[in-house]
C-alpha cells in the first residue's frame, strides 16, 4: 500500500483523528494537468484533506466536493472524494508561477487569493449539504479548521503539507485532521491545545520519515489509549470514460450535434479532472447522433 488514510480515536474517545500519506495521488494529479510547483502545493493540499473528508462519509455513493473559489493567479480549485478514499481534483491555472513568500516558501496564499471555501456533500438526499466559509488564510489547512469550526461545530486541528524535490516532482505530501468530540473535558482539550502547538510542519514530520500511525502517535500518544480502528488506501482516481462522455455528448441534443458532424471535423473532449483527452471521429458523432433524441 503505497499511499494510506488511519482512522483513529483517543482520550477514551474524546479525540478521533485522521492521519494519510498523499505523496503517490498527489504526483500523480502533478503529471496529469503539469502543474507548477506552487500550484501542485495548493492541490495537492486540497486533494490530500479530501481524502480524509471522503471517507468521514458513510455512503458507498456518498461524495464530497471541496471548491476553492478565490481571486488570486491560481484561478480557483475543485477536488471530489468518494468514501472508499478515492480523490481527484484541478486548478484552473496550473501553469502559476509566483516568487516565494518571505520565508522563502511557496506562496500558496498569494497563489490562492481572497475568496470562499465551499464545501458539498452528496448523500444521496434531494437536496446536497453545502457549507460555505470566507478563505482566512488561504492557506488551506487553516482554511478547513475554520469551516469545521463553524459550520460543523466542531473544534478541529487540520495540519496539511506538500514538500517538492529539485526537479518539480513531489517529495513529500500528507496531513492530519484532529477532532474533539463534543463531551470532550477540558483537562483534554488542554492537553491537545499544547501537543498540536508543538507540530510546526506537517512536512518536517513526513520527511523525517514519519508515517500517519507515528504522526498521530506524536500528538496523540501521550492520551494513553490511541487506537488505530481503520487503514484505508487511498488514491488519485478519475471514473470517466469514453462511454461516459458519449453520454454527455448524447446529453446536449441533436442539433449540436449536427453541427460538429456539419463542420467535418472530429472533435476532442477534455476531462478537467484527469485531464485526460478523448477524440470523436465524424463517423462516431454520426452514431452518437443516431443515439441522441
Amino acid at each position: 500500500m503505497s499511499d494510506y488514510i488511519v482512522r483513529a480515536t483517543a482520550a477514551n474517545n474524546q479525540i478521533r483523528a485522521f492521519a494519510v500519506t498523499s505523496r503517490d495521488l498527489v504526483e500523480k494529479a502533478r503529471e496529469a494537468h503539469n502543474t507548477s510547483p506552487v500550484a501542485t502545493a495548493a492541490l495537492g493540499r486540497l486533494l490530500t484533506v479530501g481524502s480524509m473528508m471522503g471517507i468521514m462519509m458513510k455512503g458507498e455513493k456518498d461524495i464530497l466536493t471541496l471548491q476553492v473559489k478565490a481571486g488570486g493567479p491560481l484561478g480557483g480549485m475543485t477536488v471530489t472524494a468518494d468514501s472508499k478514499g478515492n480523490v481527484k481534483g484541478y486548478v484552473n491555472n496550473p501553469e502559476v508561477i509566483i516568487p516565494a513568500n518571505a520565508k522563502g516558501k511557496l506562496d500558496v496564499a498569494t497563489a490562492v487569493g481572497v475568496g470562499f471555501l465551499n464545501v458539498i456533500k452528496d448523500m444521496g438526499m434531494k437536496e446536497p449539504y453545502i457549507g460555505q466559509t470566507v478563505l482566512q488564510t488561504s492557506e488551506i489547512a487553516e482554511d478547513l479548521t475554520y469551516y469545521f469550526a463553524t459550520s460543523e461545530q466542531v473544534p478541529s486541528s487540520v495540519g496539511l503539507g506538500v514538500l517538492m524535490e529539485r526537479d518539480n516532482t513531489v517529495k513529500q505530501a500528507g496531513g492530519f485532521i484532529i477532532q474533539l468530540m463534543p463531551f470532550a473535558e477540558e483537562e483534554v482539550i488542554s492537553k491537545l491545545e499544547e501537543k498540536l502547538a508543538e507540530i510546526t510542519s506537517v512536512t518536517k514530520l513526513l520527511d523525517d520519515g514519519l508515517t500517519p500511525e507515528m504522526i498521530l502517535e506524536k500528538i496523540l500518544g501521550d492520551f494513553g489509549d490511541l487506537q488505530i480502528m481503520e487503514t484505508v488506501p487511498t488514491a488519485f482516481y478519475c471514473n470517466c470514460s469514453k462511454e461516459r462522455v458519449e453520454k454527455a455528448i448524447i446529453a446536449i441534443g441533436r442539433n449540436e450535434i449536427q453541427e460538429m458532424i456539419d463542420d467535418g471535423e472530429e472533435i476532442e473532449v477534455n476531462c478537467h479532472f484527469c485531464n485526460t483527452h478523448y477524440k470523436y471521429s465524424v463517423d462516431e458523432l454520426k452514431e452518437l447522433y443516431k443515439k441522441s433524441k
